[in-house]
């Protein structure tokens, strides 16, 4: 697999999020550890997955290290190609619901969020590996279950929902994406579900 123009941009707008904007980003050893990445078949999202995995981890160090570079996602990633391929090789078809006993209510009662996160952890543990037929469909039918999940969850949170949009505007402008821009869009899309589903307590 080759990353495209807008998933390289997406990638470099994660880690201009991740730093405030305050680092330069594929240095030399950026460039070839993505490339390596690219020839492994690791595909951006799990990329941009791993970024966030270490970048919550490094926040609980009492003293992170100063400078950070994507040979330091390499842990993160090889787990979550660990567990894509465990997966596809277990062939589960029961989805796991462990976690929505968590979520706040009145949304945990609610019968069309419960299965709407149903539907969506299905296509998570049926994920095929990134070069076998039929991934990119896949991909895009579990983007559009996590989508709905989160429209119905973003619905119920009534006007806190103006606030965590505030905060992420904010956030995005820091790090000096462009307003409406496809990488914008597309990193809106992915915090604002996770903001969402955090409000929530909806494990993701």
């Amino acid at each position: 697999m080759t990353y495209t123009r807008e998933e390289l941009d997406w990638i470099e707008a994660e880690w201009a999020y991740h730093l405030h904007g305050r680092s330069a980003f594929l240095s030399r050893e950026d460039f070839a550890q993505l490339m390596e990445w690219d020839g492994q078949g690791v595909p951006a999202d799990a990329v941009v997955n791993a970024m966030e995995t270490y970048f919550e981890r490094r926040a609980k160090r009492a003293k992170p290290r100063t400078f950070v570079g994507l040979s330091h996602l390499a842990k993160e990633v090889a787990k979550a190609m660990a567990l894509r391929e465990a997966l596809r090789r277990s062939e589960i078809e029961a989805p796991s619901l462990e976690g929505w006993e968590g979520v706040l209510e009145p949304l945990r009662t609610d019968p069309r969020a419960r299965g709407a996160f149903e539907a969506w952890r299905r296509l998570q543990v049926s994920v095929p590996l990134p070069d076998a037929p039929g991934f990119l469909d896949h991909f895009d039918a579990e983007r559009k279950a996590l989508g709905a999940l989160v429209s119905l969850a973003e619905a119920a949170l009534g006007p806190r929902a103006e606030e965590l949009s505030r905060e992420l505007r904010l956030r995005l402008l820091e790090s000096k994406l462009q307003e409406d821009s496809f990488v914008w869009q597309r990193a809106w899309a992915h915090h604002w579900g996770r903001l969402v589903c955090e409000a929530w307590g909806i494990p993701a």
